[in-house]
C-alpha cells in the first residue's frame, strides 16, 4: 500500500466510487492539469506546470481498475548534437492496472510492482509520469540529419560555409613547422 494518503482534491487523483466493484463498469476521465514537476531530464522534459491533457477510460475489472487512454504534453529541451532549442508534442498511451485493497493481486505482487487504489481513490501521476518519460528520446535531435557542431570552433555546421575547415598540425611534426622560412611578403610557402 502507498505510504501517504491521497488527497482527493489533487488534480491527478480520481475518485472511482461511481464504478463500484462491478466488473465491466466504465467511466471517462478527461482533464487538463499542470505537470506536477519537471518530467524527464534537463536535456528534454515536460516543464513543471506545463499542461498535460489526460483522456482515459477507467474500467472496473475483477482485481481493480484498469486505466486506459492517452496523455498529451509539450516537451522542450535542446538538440544533443547542435544544442539548438527544440519543442515537441508527446502523445503517449497509458494502460495501468490499479489493484483493489485486499485483492489477490495485492497478495501476489510486491508493493512497488503494481499501482494500488486507496479506498476508491487512484493516483494517475505515476502512470502518466512513466508513460511520458519512457516516450522521450534519449538523444533528442532538432532533425534526424542534424550535423552538430564543428569540433574545433563549436559553431553549428549549419551556420558554416561548405568549405569550412581548420588546419591542424600533427603534433609529431609541430617542431618542423617552426623551421619554415617566411619570405619578405610574409608567405611561408603554405598553400
Amino acid at each position: 500500500m502507498t505510504s501517504s494518503a491521497l488527497n482527493p482534491a489533487s488534480p491527478m487523483v480520481v475518485d472511482t466510487m461511481e464504478l463500484g466493484r462491478s466488473a465491466g463498469a466504465t467511466m471517462q476521465v478527461a482533464r487538463e492539469v499542470g505537470a506536477p514537476e519537471a518530467l524527464g531530464l534537463d536535456v528534454f522534459k515536460v516543464p513543471e506546470s506545463s499542461p498535460l491533457s489526460i483522456d482515459l477510460t477507467l474500467t472496473a475489472v475483477s482485481e481493480g481498475v484498469l486505466a486506459n487512454g492517452e496523455v498529451e504534453a509539450s516537451a522542450e529541451g535542446e538538440c544533443a548534437r547542435c544544442l539548438a532549442p527544440i519543442e515537441d508534442t508527446l502523445r503517449v498511451q497509458v494502460q495501468e492496472l490499479y489493484a483493489y485493497e485486499g485483492s489477490a493481486t495485492e497478495e501476489t505482487t510486491d508493493a512497488d510492482e503494481i499501482l494500488r487504489l486507496q479506498g476508491d481513490l487512484l493516483d494517475l501521476e505515476p502512470a502518466v509520469r512513466d508513460a511520458l518519460v519512457l516516450a522521450m528520446p534519449v538523444t533528442p535531435l532538432c532533425r534526424p540529419d542534424c550535423p552538430g557542431l564543428c569540433a574545433e570552433c563549436g559553431v553549428p555546421w549549419d551556420e558554416l560555409p561548405d568549405d569550412h575547415r581548420h588546419e591542424t598540425v600533427d603534433p609529431r611534426w609541430a617542431a618542423l613547422d617552426k623551421l619554415r622560412i617566411v619570405d619578405a611578403d610574409g608567405d611561408d610557402g603554405r598553400k
